[in-house]
């Protein structure tokens, strides 16, 4: 049992590491843009020619799932058969601040974008405004991509 951890124990741990990094990201993503949704719906059930602004409410939160994929990608690149536990250990923490990060942020994100279709549906001039409250938020799932991102560019494998 040793020598099968020893031989595929690093692979596993990073390949977990990746899988977290896409999965909680387009978890969070997808509850992001879920109440955004639900919220545009309300909204051009009422006012049809507000769908187009109200979409591109909803797709805002949706972008960390992209940036957990994206990690993923780099990740799965980094992984090999006999790779030490360590190195798996590298993978797996490298992944983390998009896995962690792009969930929470785009859980967040998709509650600032709900508010933001309540201005479209107030004041659908000021709109903008609300995209610019959703931008805020996107700028630390862009920090947490960019610390995956060289983390995982550091480990030497």
């Amino acid at each position: 049992m040793k020598e099968l951890f020893d031989a595929f124990g690093g692979y596993a741990i990073g390949l977990l590491g990746a899988g977290l990094a896409a999965l909680l990201a387009c978890i969070g993503s997808a509850k992001g843009t879920g109440m955004t949704g639900q919220a545009a719906a309300g909204l051009v059930s009422e006012d049809p020619s507000k769908s187009g602004k109200a979409m591109v409410l909803q797709i805002i939160p949706g972008t960390q799932g992209l940036y957990g994929f994206v990690v993923w990608f780099i990740a799965f690149g980094k992984l090999s058969a006999g790779m030490s536990v360590a190195q798996g250990m590298q993978v797996l923490n490298a992944c983390l601040p998009i896995a962690l990060g792009g969930l929470l942020s785009a859980i967040a994100q998709g509650k600032v974008a709900v508010a933001s279709i309540n201005i479209l549906a107030k004041k659908p001039d000021d709109w903008s405004k609300g995209m610019i409250f959703c931008i805020i938020v996107e700028f630390y799932a862009i920090l947490c991509l960019l610390a995956s991102f060289l983390m995982l560019n550091s480990i030497a494998i």
